[in-house]
Formats: structure tokens, sequence, C-alpha cells
């Protein structure tokens, strides 16, 4: 083993010198196949390089990166691929071609089987990447599609959505010319909320909020190959109520008691109804008693929680099947849940650089940095206003009055710096922020305080 941890050393010290670009999401997971680990009587593990994120390439970006770079190096304007159809090679290598700059807001509504797509998009090249194709894979990976897309060729079963068969309307606006004409200022008017409390171990988020992201994404983890509810989903809700105990006797910290726990599941019709909610039982036990036995605030024991699963029945037609999704709860999501107030407009579908994103990204940060340096919990609410990149206004406030850690300098709420922030984020990483962890993800660079030592 030390022979093997020696070599794997040399080759990281080798390609730590050689440039590339940062586009693929790593390192990815290693996840344990569950089911076939049943069957097969040994522990079966998957390298998930489907999670590298960036054009849905797989391992190909992994090569890319490099080639790519020595591409750029070397003053190369023009990339050439050669590949069968529907190669997943020449796939990525457009989308590395595509301007680096390009300036983006799409928005997507849906209702049964129809999507519409609109907003616009600014490329100096004509952006010729075909959208209907791209949904159409963002639906299998979902798992709105037919099973052979996504789980086994031989399988003819079906979520109640079949992305294939959507009626897609496009009329986004394909604009050629220069995208820092959008990218560099600030073109629309809005309120931002940045937020952040307790510590690294829920994320500085409130304790009910990180929660519900845990379960959530554990759940997500089970519908996919391999999971304890494979095929299950996708579509469904989640909602955790829990009391907090301020600096209960014996404990210089405050805990967290949970009520209840919500569940609603959408589930295939030829699976039992009592199996599917055992099966989601155990998979929320499995990840609180995790969170749990990490942190002591989590006082508990999971046979004191209620637990309420599909309490109105099966779910069958999810998805726009069932529901359009054009409701406010998505921008509770996106933020910190119904304790904080939300402050501007969404975030998913947004560009990086248009500043209720910027904006939000630059306000979580500050709070962050504060609530790491000895702040018990951190608000500011910053207000812009078009073609002005120094805002209107900077309101903190905060609780604890330790006053250690805020950085009153507004600069740092400027377009220029905000979007700079905003910006540090790898383009690989961008499709998970889509699910709703923009204020979730350790990765970004907004969540991350100074040396994340806050542990009380």
């Amino acid at each position: 083993m030390d022979a093997i941890d020696t070599r794997t050393a040399g080759i990281e010290s080798r390609l730590a010198g050689i440039e590339r670009r940062a586009h693929t999401l790593l390192p990815t997971p290693v996840h344990e196949l569950t089911v076939l680990s049943e069957r097969s009587g040994c522990r079966v593990f998957c390298k998930r390089d489907d999670l590298t994120g960036f054009g849905f390439g797989g391992n190909k970006t992994r090569k890319l990166d490099f080639l790519i770079a020595d591409a750029l190096r070397s003053g190369s304007d023009t990339l050439l691929a050669v590949g069968a159809n529907q190669s997943n090679f020449c796939r990525v290598v457009a989308a590395y071609a595509i301007d680096p700059e390009a300036y983006a807001q799409v928005e997507v509504a849906t209702w049964s089987d129809f999507i519409w797509l609109n907003g616009g998009i600014v490329t100096r090249d004509p952006f010729d990447v075909d959208l209907e194709k791209l949904i159409v894979e963002v639906g299998v990976d979902t798992g709105y599609c037919r099973d052979a897309l996504r789980y086994d060729p031989e399988d003819e079963g079906c979520n109640s959505i079949d992305v294939e068969n959507y009626r897609i309307s496009d009329a986004i606006c394909r604009i050629p010319g220069d995208p820092t004409e959008w990218t560099n200022y600030v073109n629309d008017q809005c309120i931002v909320i940045g937020w952040a409390g307790y510590d690294e171990r829920v994320r500085f988020l409130p304790p009910e909020h990180f929660l519900a992201h845990s379960l959530r994404e554990a759940l997500d983890a089970s519908f996919r190959v391999g999971g304890r509810l494979e095929k299950q989903g996708p579509d469904g809700k989640l909602l955790v109520r829990l009391r907090e105990n301020v600096n209960p006797v014996g404990c210089r910290r405050n805990t967290w008691e949970i009520e209840q726990v919500l569940v609603t599941v959408q589930q295939r019709p030829d699976v039992e109804f009592g199996a599917v909610c055992e099966g989601v039982a155990e998979v929320i036990e499995e990840a609180y008693e995790a969170i749990a036995a990490d942190d002591s605030r989590w006082r508990m024991e999971w046979r004191d929680i209620e637990l309420l699963v599909n309490p109105n029945g099966q779910l069958l037609n999810g998805g726009s099947d069932g529901d359009n999704g054009q409701t406010g709860r998505k921008l509770a999501v996106d933020y910190y849940g119904p304790r904080v107030p939300i402050g501007g407009g969404a975030l998913s579908g947004k560009d990086l650089t248009h500043i209720d994103r910027a904006g939000s990204y630059a306000a979580r940060k500050a709070c962050v940095e504060a609530v790491a340096r000895g702040e018990e919990i951190c608000e500011v609410l910053v207000a812009y206003a078009p073609g002005r990149s120094a805002p209107l206004e900077v309101r903190w406030n905060r609780e604890g009055r330790r006053n250690a850690g805020i950085d009153r300098n507004a600069n740092r709420f400027n377009h220029e710096a905000a979007r700079e922030l905003a910006c540090t984020m790898k383009p690989a990483a961008l499709e998970n922020l889509a699910r709703g962890t923009h204020f979730f993800d350790l990765t970004a660079p907004w969540n991350q305080g100074d040396g994340m030592t806050n542990r009380a």
C-alpha cells in the first residue's frame, strides 16, 4: 500500500506542473451499489465519472482540460474533433469552444408534456447548441425517461414522464455580439439578502434548512442506479420541523430536537406502496443518524421522531404531469429557507454576472466570513440600481453583538467584486447549484469562511 501511495503522489506531483483548464468537477465520488452488493455477496462500488459536470461528458473532460489548455497556449483558434454519431467527446469539445464570456439568462416553464424556453444568450460566435437534445439528456439524468436509457437497456419500464416525448418550444433570443456589454454592467435593480449562522457543520445555514438539504441529497442518491430506491422518484417534497433549545441547562450551545419529518416521494405503479415507504424511512433514518453522530447538537433519537411518508397515498404522476412548479418555494430552497427573508429574484437561470446572483453570492460571502470570525448570526441587505456598480444601500443585522468579524468595506459589494467572486466557481460545479445548493455546496467560494474555524 505504501508503494502505491508513493507512486500516486508522484503522478499527482507531475500532473500539478501541467497547465490545465479547470472545468472538470473533481474529485468525483465513489458510491457503493447497495443492491448489487446485497445480491453478489460482496461490496460493489462505482466511480461516478458521470458527475464530472461539464457538458455531461463523463471522463472525457479529464483529458480535455489538458488538451484545451495546450491548444490555447500554442495559439490555436480552432478545435477539430472526430467521433461517432452522438459522440460525447465531440459534444464536450463543442462546449469548450463556446465563448467563455458568454452571457445567458434563460427561463424554463413546463406543464404536462410542454416545455417553453425563453430568455436570451449573447455570444461572439453563433450559439448553435441543440438545446432540445440537452433537455433530453438532463431529463434522462434526472430520471424522467424510459428505464432502458438510464438503468437497464433491456428494461421496458418508464417513469410517468418520458422526456423524449416532450414538445419543446424554443423562444430564446440568440444574439451575436460582445457579451461583456451585459456581463460587465448592472442591468437590473434588486435587493439581495446575505445570511450566515452557526458554523460549517450546518454549512452556516439554519439547522432545519441544512437538514432538509441533507435528507434531500440522500433521497436523490437512493433513486439512482444501485440505490435503495432505484427507479423511484425523482419528484417529491420534504419538510422538516424542529425545536431549537437556546442555551439549555448543562450545554454551552443551542441544541435541536426534530418534531416531524414529512416526505412525499413519487413511485412506480408496479412497486408495492408499503415497500416504497419502508425504503424512504430507511434512507432518511440512515442519513439522520450519520448527521447526529457527527454533531451532538442533534439531540433526538431517531425512534422519537415522527416521520410521515406519503400521507396522501401513492404519488404516481410527478413532475410536470402533476404540478407546474411555478410557485415561490424554489426561492426559499435556493436561499435560506422560510426563516430568513428572501430578498431579490431567483438564482437558478440567471447568468453568474447578473446582479441578482452575483450580489447574493457577495452578500453570503460577507456573512459567512463574519460568522467564521466570531459573529453568531449575521445578515446583510444590499440594494442595487441599474447602471450603478456601487450599491445604493448596505444594511447589517447581527446577533451576538460581538462585532468581531464584520468587514464593513462596502467595495466588496460593487458589481466588479461581486461578479469576480461568482466567476471563481468552476464551470463544472455549476450544474450542482441548479439542484438548489447555492448556499449548501461548500465547494462554492461564497460558502467558505477564512479557515472555517468557528466550531462552536
